[in-house]
């Protein structure tokens, strides 16, 4: 049985990885389809290595009922991404912000 996992991702430059000019990496929200959070985590590493992403660290929140066991609250275009992701058995980069300084 497949969960969606949130899962924030700190990365670094890759060659050709499409960020700003300046930057010195990004941190993206993903939405991961997994067994478990590490079979998400794995999968979410996989692409954005694909993507010419160096990750960095990868830090989980949870499925979507964890998350709001904890108080969180879910708009719903993030749980239209996580239906999604979980449709599709994919990885969903929700939100990618470079990042700039040291």
């Amino acid at each position: 049985m497949q969960d969606v996992y949130t899962l924030l991702v700190e990365a670094g430059r890759g060659p050709d990885d499409g960020l700003p000019e300046g930057a010195t990496g990004a941190a993206l929200v993903c939405y991961a389809s997994g067994r478990d959070e590490a079979e998400a985590v794995r999968e979410t590493v996989a692409i954005l290595k694909q993507a010419a992403l160096s990750v960095l660290d990868v830090a989980g929140y949870g499925t979507l009922e964890e998350r709001e066991a904890e108080g969180h609250e879910i708009g719903l275009e993030d749980r239209a991404l996580m239906a999604r992701a979980l449709e599709e058995n994919a990885v969903i980069v929700a939100e990618l912000t470079p990042l700039f300084g040291e």
